[in-house]
């Protein structure tokens, strides 16, 4: 075999490789809860897209807002044409690195994942804490945090004020499987 063959084959194999280092959830789980003593409001949504790149322990998330499923059609509709305006705003995005993981490890590590938030053409960066599970290859990351409203430009009129909480608790859940072109 001529040098260039060995060296052709040997970059198809990197190459080959390092594709084969990127995990996709296609149906992660995303929910928010909004406490207040006037009313509750829960939502989840489960056709949630992310990726982890194992070449640089990068993740991206994505998700349709008008997915979110709440326990009355009322609240969805306020939801998607009055705060979130799904129509203008209708995904939501997280982009960041899972700082010093290990894609190796078998243990159950809990970790921060360091990115920017965008919702309703708002961006926050976020520091996240979240576990990471390697169950033979197959990977889960969960975790929840705390984010405030006014953060991403969300108007609530004043009569409704006391039925949305300022603070909003966000929990997630990915199971991700080798990412295939």
């Amino acid at each position: 075999m001529s040098r260039i063959t060995i060296i052709f084959l040997f970059v198809c194999s990197v190459l080959s490789a390092q594709e084969s280092k990127k995990l996709i959830a296609r149906q992660g789980q995303v929910s928010f809860f909004s406490y207040t003593s006037v009313e509750n409001i829960k939502a989840e949504n489960n056709q949630v897209l992310s990726i982890i790149d194992f070449n640089n322990n990068s993740i991206a998330v994505s998700m349709l807002m008008n997915a979110f499923v709440f326990e009355k059609a009322l609240m969805r509709e306020h939801f998607n044409e009055s705060y979130i305006e799904s129509d203008i705003y209708p995904t939501a995005t997280f982009e960041g690195d899972i700082l010093d993981f290990d894609p190796n490890s078998k243990t159950i590590q809990t970790k921060i994942i360091k990115g920017v938030f965008e919702m309703h053409g708002q961006k926050e960066e976020l520091e996240i804490k979240v576990k990471v599970a390697n169950n033979n290859g197959v990977f889960s990351v969960s975790g929840s945090f705390e984010t405030l409203v006014k953060s991403y430009d969300i108007n609530i009129p004043p009569l409704l004020a006391g039925n949305i909480a300022k603070s909003i608790e966000v929990n997630f859940k990915f199971e991700y499987e080798p990412y295939e072109n």
